[in-house]
This record gives structure tokens, C-alpha cells and sequence, in this order.
């Protein structure tokens, strides 16, 4: 650690108009694809009928979608759920017909073509639970990005709190307009995996911000731009191997966890990288480009240190 950090001198600083131009057109990009495609919300938010079935052994869920397509049921979603044996069924709510009858005609298509298959659950979730949900969602948010705002003014300086919270807003957008282009289900699993990589975004860029508010103290000479990039190269061993460490994790549950948790590893992978970027380049040059200098965090000096210093 102590190598990569006395060899590493990137000048991230100057590399900052390149970054910003870069963020700039993918959160772009994001919105548009977000306005022309929009989320593909799953069950928790449009609602819909959810049934877990069982089968004797491992089943072809192409199987599975063939028979309930040949029943009427085209737009239904099949997934293996723990095993190769337990299955998943979503299927959309339907206004010409109740949930309950819904579930029972697919356990009739499903039993007509294996008699062994067995139901374990299911659940209905109503278009106003879902639309409730969606609100909610949405405030959770918010709400987190304005009680960050908050906490990093009254901790650092408020230049370094829009910063943060810029930089939180660029990783959720481009992390949503990733799952919006690739159409990737979007759930109450991936909406909890947004929350989490908006706390380890914001992990890093204090980290970062700790260092940097540390060094405007400690160093003398330079300007703010090369007191930044010290306190950015000086953290960034610590910043890789945390994200390196974090994404082997999450690369890991992508592959190994089976289909159901592929959106959630997805979108906290995705997260991660962004992140890591954005904790590097967007928050701390943001805060440098509304005018952060060595006197915005210097420590205030109490009024009559010195008398109370004199014999």
C-alpha cells in the first residue's frame, strides 16, 4: 500500500474537463433512454400474481414457458428460484380476469403437462400496492440524497456537499439507464441495491473528502487542484481494494446465485464501478469547480486563544 501510494502521481485534476464531458453525455444518455424506454417494473410495482411451483427434478423452464404460451399465457416470466427443481411464475394482472382464477388456470396448464408439479405459494399484489410502492420508492431517494446533502455541509462545506450529492445523482441515473437499455427487471431487490450503492458511493467520496480537508490543512504550498489530486492518489489504494474486494463478491452472486438475484448483483456491480469513478473524478472536481480553497476548511480559531495563553 505504502508503494502504490508514494509511486502513484495521476493527475486526476487535470483529466477533470475529459471526466466531466464523459459523465455528462452517459447521464445524458441515461435520461433519454430512461424518457424513450423507460423501467421494466417488475410484479412489486405493476402488480400481478406470483406462484412458486416444485417439481420432482431439474425442469427446462423453456418447457415450462411453451406450455403456459400454448395455454394463453404470453407474457408471463418463468425463472428457477433456489434450485433447478423450484420454479417462479410472474404473470401480469389482467383486467377481464381475477388473480385467483388466474393462478388456477396456470396450475392447470403446468399439471396438464406434468401431473408431479406442486404449488408452494401464492401471492397477489394489487395495482395500488404497486403504484404505492413505486412513490415510496422514490421518496427513500430522495430523501437519502437530501439528508446527505445535509450531513456532508455540516461535516465538510457545503461546495463539498453538492459535490456529493451530484455525484450520487450521476451514479443512480447511469445505473438506472443501464438497466432501462438492457430492459433488466427493475424490482424492490434492485430498488434496495440503488440505496445501497448510493451508501457506498458516498462512503468513498468522504473517505476522499477526509483526506483532502486533512491535507488543505497539512500542506502549505500547492494549489487546491494539486492538494486534490494528493489526497485522491494518496487514497486510491484504499479505494481500488475495497472495490475490488466488493465486486469479486458481487461477481460471484451474478453468476453463482441463479436467475433471480442477477438483477440485484447487476445493478450493484454496475454501482460499483461508477461509484469508484465517480468518488474520482466528479464529486471532488465539482467541489473544485464552485471554488472550494484552503480557507473554506481551515479550523476556526477560538477568540482569546491567546489571551488565555499568556501566563
Amino acid at each position: 500500500m505504502r508503494i502504490l501510494n508514494k509511486g502513484t502521481k495521476i493527475d486526476f485534476m487535470g483529466k477533470r474537463k475529459i471526466a466531466m464531458v464523459l459523465s455528462l453525455a452517459l447521464v445524458i444518455g441515461s435520461l433519454v433512454t430512461l424518457a424513450m424506454r423507460g423501467l421494466d417494473f417488475g410484479i412489486d410495482f405493476t402488480g400481478g400474481t406470483l406462484i412458486e411451483v416444485a417439481y420432482p427434478d431439474a425442469v427446462d423452464l423453456g418447457g415450462i414457458r411453451s406450455v403456459l404460451e400454448n395455454a394463453g399465457f404470453s407474457d408471463v416470466q418463468v425463472q428457477h428460484f433456489g434450485t433447478a427443481r423450484d420454479v417462479l411464475i410472474r404473470i401480469a394482472p389482467r383486467a377481464d380476469t381475477a388473480s385467483a382464477k388466474l393462478s388456477e388456470e396456470v396450475m392447470a396448464a403446468l399439471a396438464g403437462a406434468d401431473p408431479s408439479v406442486e404449488k408452494r405459494r401464492v401471492e397477489f399484489v394489487g395495482p395500488q400496492v404497486g403504484d404505492e410502492l413505486t412513490e415510496q420508492g422514490g421518496l427513500a431517494v430522495l430523501y437519502s440524497l437530501i439528508g446527505i446533502l445535509i450531513y456532508v455541509a455540516l461535516r465538510f462545506e457545503y461546495r463539498f456537499s453538492v459535490g456529493a450529492v451530484v455525484a450520487l445523482v450521476h451514479d443512480v441515473t447511469i445505473t438506472l439507464g443501464l438497466f432501462s437499455l438492457l430492459q433488466v427487471e427493475f424490482d424492490l431487490t434492485v430498488l434496495a441495491a440503488i440505496l445501497a450503492v448510493i451508501g457506498y458511493s458516498l462512503n468513498d467520496t468522504i473517505v476522499v473528502f477526509d483526506r483532502i480537508r486533512e491535507n488543505f490543512r497539512k500542506m502549505r504550498k500547492g494549489s487546491p487542484e494539486e492538494i486534490m489530486n494528493a489526497s485522491i492518489n494518496q487514497t486510491l489504494s484504499r479505494t481500488l481494494m475495497t472495490s475490488g474486494t466488493t465486486l469479486m463478491v458481487l461477481v460471484a452472486l451474478f453468476v453463482f446465485g441463479g436467475e433471480i438475484i442477477h438483477a440485484f448483483a447487476l445493478a450493484l456491480i454496475v454501482g460499483i464501478f461508477v461509484g469508484t469513478y465517480s468518488s474520482i473524478f466528479v464529486a471532488g472536481a465539482l467541489s473544485l469547480a464552485l471554488g472550494v480553497s484552503k480557507s473554506d476548511l481551515m479550523a476556526v480559531e477560538k477568540e482569546g486563544k491567546d489571551v488565555d495563553a499568556a501566563p
